[in-house]
């Protein structure tokens, strides 16, 4: 055989192994949220820390197990039937091979039967409504945000004590019921007592009337009082308890953690205490060094609630992603992604198999007012671990 021929017989061995060889499909990825509505800040955020956490995760290639990564962004506008019908487009007429969202948590329900109907994963986040992983659960849906029962049972231990006696003012919606109906169970193995609830609409923006209820209802009960707030997006239920002086009855006020715009109001309860999902300065760990040190550099600004979220949920995708080595098969996923654990910028969350939510540590904190922020810091106070907080299981499972 001529040196020629024997080259071109070499050349064509070697390239042989690759011949017909096509890159694999991108990783289609919908992100379905509320960008219009009182939670808009919510759905920007979200959005802000998985685009973050996809860049941390591929270490800014944007390919996850080789593939790369496409986004579709849909606009649920705080309505559930938008958020099924675009969930549903992504499915469809995207090929989306599965889905992040859910800000309101009526929207997050109103999506979970179409997951159901597709037979795709979707990883509800910020939704927090107990219902999502619990009555209204089905096996496609997993959550990396906080349920109402992890905030309850973090406030109530955090706030919790024999004697107090608590009221409550809560929206009314599957946000603040399934808050309220958790925190009164988990109030109650602290030795505290939950005297009155009351809701009000989500849009609400006067709260006299309310406020005056329960400071009626309370002026009844002797000892130590506390109000507890648990509100999200519109209206500043806590600026209008300031401007009412609980003070004057013995009343004490407590709450969640919340956005950095919002805790603006908490500089006015110096000394507050609850427990929160997520504050900056509060995690110690290389993944929540690089978020804050990368969002202060391009936005100015320290990362907040749900741009903690969103980069939770992009990083269980990526471990789920390495565990099936690329695979995006719907029952390949599930099987890898219960009992998945996965470091996100709160440290370790684990998805319970049971129900797919992810179980994390909440925060105990105590205000502080600095007066070089517009906010309120919550101090750490203690760090609810896991086995601190014992989530119901309550989808019958």
């Amino acid at each position: 055989m001529s040196p020629t021929r024997l080259l071109l017989l070499t050349l064509l061995l070697a390239l042989a192994p690759h011949a017909g060889r096509a890159d694999p499909p991108p990783l289609v990825i919908a992100i379905v949220e509320d960008f219009t509505g009182p939670l808009k800040a919510y759905a920007d955020q979200m959005r802000t820390g998985f685009e973050m956490g996809l860049e941390y995760a591929s270490h800014g290639t944007m390919q996850l197990a080789g593939r790369k990564v496409t986004l579709i962004v849909k606009d649920s506008q705080t309505k559930p039937d938008v958020g099924r019908d675009k969930l549903a487009e992504a499915f469809s007429e995207d090929h989306a091979d599965l889905a992040v969202g859910g800000t309101n948590s009526a929207v997050a329900l109103a999506m979970l039967p179409i997951a159901e109907e597709y037979k795709k994963v979707l990883i509800v986040e910020p939704a927090v409504a107990d219902s999502i992983t619990g009555a209204k659960w089905n096996r496609y849906i997993f959550r990396t945000a906080r349920n109402s029962s992890q905030d309850a049972i973090s406030n109530a231990l955090a706030i919790g004590k024999p004697g107090l006696k608590v009221a409550t003012l809560a929206q009314d919606y599957a946000f603040g019921r399934d808050g309220v109906a958790a925190f009164r169970a988990a109030l109650a193995r602290t030795g505290a007592q939950l005297v009155y609830e009351e809701y009000a609409p989500p849009a609400t923006t006067d709260f006299t009337a309310p406020i005056s209820r329960i400071f009626d209802h309370l002026a009844k009960e002797e000892g130590d009082k506390v109000i507890w707030v648990i509100w999200a997006g519109a209206g500043d239920p806590l600026s209008a308890l300031k401007a009412m002086a609980p003070e004057r009855f013995g009343i004490r006020v407590a709450t969640g953690g919340n956005i950095l715009p919002a805790l603006a109001a908490y500089k006015a309860f110096p000394g507050l205490e609850g427990a929160t999902y997520y504050y900056y300065g509060i995690p110690k760990n290389p993944i929540n060094d690089w978020l804050v040190s990368e969002h202060e550099k391009r936005f100015h600004a320290p990362p907040d609630f749900f741009t903690c979220g969103g980069m939770s949920a992009a990083l269980a995708i990526a471990a789920a992603l390495e565990k099936t080595q690329g695979v995006t098969d719907t029952e390949t996923l599930i099987h890898a992604m219960e009992g998945l654990h996965f470091e996100t910028p709160k440290g370790e969350m684990i998805f319970r198999p049971e129900d797919h939510q992810a179980l994390q540590s909440m925060y105990g904190f105590r205000i502080k007012v600095d007066p070089a922020l517009p906010w309120a810091v919550p101090e750490l106070t203690h760090e609810f671990t896991i086995p601190e907080i014992p989530v119901p299981i309550t989808n019958g499972r």
